[in-house]
């Protein structure tokens, strides 16, 4: 590219970076101008402006979280990139029911002497809208998150599927101000990775989860074949959908799967998506998650000034993650500081 195009690239990038700053909202055609962006150069650019809006609309704090998978394997969902599906049991994938509330506590307080502020209790399956009136396990979660607040000074979050608009009271008034319920894709490309429930099913229990005032922490997968114009809807209906949090996938491909041989994100590919989406949701927090370790390898540091503003600490739900000691040796690195990022939606100013 000559140099004439660089200095034009750069200045419709600031130009566009300062409109975002300034609280405007950038359009389809523009995010979709933002994915024809190529080369280390021009990406790093793209990167450099996508951090500038995360310190101006986000400041330098990185939300920390972790999980722990409460219940795991056999699930009736057939999702492609998934090991714990009972369609394509990965391999090596551990299979177990739910663990009691003094097991799940152990990992809550083990989350929080490794610095993370937020707990998230993961179980597969399709969703607890859909339990038998005879199980017990939604009590048993509502207890430990109660057990959770008690003991700890974590703050318990939960990722249980779909789940209905009372189910959902419940659990706020149990203490859950966060629930995580990925889109994973954009509504065109869903049915090619899941079949067993449609897009708009996820998008039902977003909206129950809003409509009682707990926080939606919802993103996707990056890398399972989709296109950069369906990334593009994705973050767009993510926007309209007015989510807090979205977590940030790269895919790892697992043995079994029916993704196991997909080819992983190059580390440019991953910051450019991770960049286009703090273009498209500025003040959102972007959280690094699962994948992260494996597709960035020494690049990892770069997402942090690329619009990231939030990690997964420690392990994922079936693979594991780096130390949250190196977590907060790279936080260290850069200036950032772990803690809670601020809220979108809540009023809260950046100091």
């Amino acid at each position: 590219m000559s140099t004439d195009s660089n200095d034009s690239l750069a200045l419709w990038l600031r130009e566009l970076s300062d409109r975002i700053i300034d609280g405007e909202q950038i359009t389809r055609e523009e995010a979709l101008k933002i994915t024809t962006i190529e080369g280390e150069e021009n990406i790093l650019l793209l990167c450099e402006n996508a951090d500038r809006i995360r310190q101006a609309r986000c400041g330098n704090v990185v939300d920390l979280c972790s999980i722990v998978n409460v219940k795991s394997g056999n699930c009736s969902e057939n999702c492609s990139f998934c090991s714990q599906s009972v369609h394509h049991q990965g391999k090596d994938s551990p299979v177990y029911g739910l663990k009691t509330e003094d097991e799940i506590l152990e990992y809550a307080k083990a989350a929080e002497a490794a610095g993370a502020k937020r707990f998230c209790l993961v179980s597969q399956g399709r969703g607890i809208k859909y339990n038998s009136p005879k199980t017990n396990e939604f009590a048993q979660i509502i207890s430990t998150v109660r057990r959770i607040i008690e003991e700890t000074n974590v703050k318990p979050c939960c990722a249980l599927g779909e789940i209905t608009q009372e189910q959902a009271q419940q659990l706020k008034e149990a203490g859950v101000t966060r629930y995580n319920h990925n889109l994973e894709a954009s509504a065109n490309f869903y049915e090619k990775i899941v079949t067993t429930h449609t897009w708009q099913d996820r998008v039902d229990t977003v909206k129950n989860l809003k409509a009682v005032g707990i926080q939606a922490c919802t993103g996707g997968i990056m890398g399972m074949g989709e296109s950069w114009e369906d990334r593009v809807d994705l973050a767009l209906s993510l926007r309209e959908l007015e989510v807090e949090s979205v977590p940030i996938n790269l895919l790892n491909p697992r043995e079994g799967t029916p993704l196991g041989e997909q080819n992983k994100l190059t580390p440019l590919q991953a910051l450019k998506a991770i960049a286009l989406f703090r273009f498209i949701l500025p003040e959102q927090i972007l959280r690094y998650a699962g994948g992260r370790e494996t597709v960035m390898g020494e690049w990892q540091k770069q997402g942090l000034i690329s619009g990231i503003n939030a990690m997964l600490i420690g392990n994922y739900l079936t693979t594991l993650g780096q130390s949250p000691q190196e977590d907060q040796a790279m936080l260290e690195s850069l200036g950032l500081e772990g803690g809670e990022a601020p809220v979108p939606y809540q009023n809260e100013s950046i100091g």
